[in-house]
């Protein structure tokens, strides 16, 4: 079989998958990106997270991350909720991605299937899967491979699904046809997000200060929040949703239809006096597959404390 049937072959599975769009690009060096996220180093705009100036040639090169690469396939999982009211209107607020189970697991699971899936139609195919997991530049290769542009606050915006979306990718070494990239940027003079954001993160456009970040507070930061933000938090406890909250092309976002991802509601139900007294074994239980997991109980309490503060 040729690419083009490869392709489409790839693009069909990805939808029996539930995800809702799929891109091809060829994999390689990304040229443009490269000195961004240089430059963005460089200035420290990545605050306490280290991990990010880490493996920097194999950001910016998937072939030298994944010896043998020829495509990188990026997917978009939607994760809107059906009912996007009913949570967040009190005194803590959650981000929506981590209303249900953690998305790693959720769509890392949808994608060694889809490998497997490849295996057996296509015949052996090497490569990896990766949600959120690794040294890769996903809005970058979104972008390249033409599922949307990226918008002033960073995130990657689909004219057709907003941006409340998970990105993941399979680097494998089947040649494929790459899509039209890139993507008209329709932002245009909008500065909604920029205008939104409490902590003014959102240096210029496509430019986030991460040291300045409500969800770099809350989940990255492992010291205490600086008082001098604590109150513009605008009590969010586990990142933040403000600046895709405001944005004009998230009127597109539709209710996503995995299961996984239902509200935990014992959580989201939580006032901030039940966080500060919740005990560990119960947090433990209750947040199990939670993404909360991952700022630990400790971190909810102090998030908790400085948004009242």
């Amino acid at each position: 079989m040729n690419a083009e049937k490869h392709t489409a072959i790839v693009k069909q599975i990805a939808q029996e998958l539930g995800f809702s769009f799929c891109g091809v690009s060829i994999a390689g060096f990304l040229e443009h990106e490269a000195p961004r996220l240089e430059t963005w180093l460089t200035q420290n705009l990545n605050g306490e997270m280290s991990y990010m100036a880490n493996y920097f040639d194999m950001r910016v090169d998937p072939t030298i991350l994944v010896p043998g690469a020829k495509s990188v396939v990026s997917l978009l999982y939607n994760y809107y909720p059906k009912d996007k009211n009913i949570y967040n209107t009190g005194e803590v607020k959650i981000a929506k991605y981590a209303w249900g189970e953690d998305y790693h697991k959720v769509v890392k699971s949808k994608l060694k299937t889809m490998l497997k899936m490849l295996k057996e139609q296509i015949g052996d195919i090497e490569g990896r899967a990766f949600v959120d997991s690794a040294p890769i530049l996903e809005r970058a290769w979104a972008t390249k491979s033409g599922l949307g542009w990226i918008g002033k606050n960073s995130m990657l915006i689909n004219k057709n699904l907003g941006s409340y979306f998970f990105i993941a990718e399979l680097i494998i070494d089947l040649e494929l046809v790459p899509d039209k990239a890139p993507v008209k940027d329709y932002c245009g003079t909008c500065t909604a997000c920029i205008d939104a954001c409490p902590t003014d993160a959102i240096v210029s456009p496509q430019i986030v200060d991460g040291s300045k970040c409500i969800s770099y507070f809350t989940i990255e930061l492992k010291d205490e929040i600086p008082k001098e933000y604590r109150s513009k938090m605008d009590n969010w406890v586990f990142g933040c949703d403000i600046c895709q909250d405001v944005c004009p092309w998230n009127k597109f976002s539709k209710p996503n239809n995995e299961p996984r991802f239902e509200p935990n509601k014992e959580l989201l139900n939580m006032n901030a006096k039940e966080w500060l007294e919740i005990t560990d074994e119960v947090f433990e239980i209750m947040a199990k597959k939670s993404p909360m997991m991952r700022a630990k109980l400790k971190g909810m309490k102090r998030n908790v404390r400085n948004t009242k503060e």
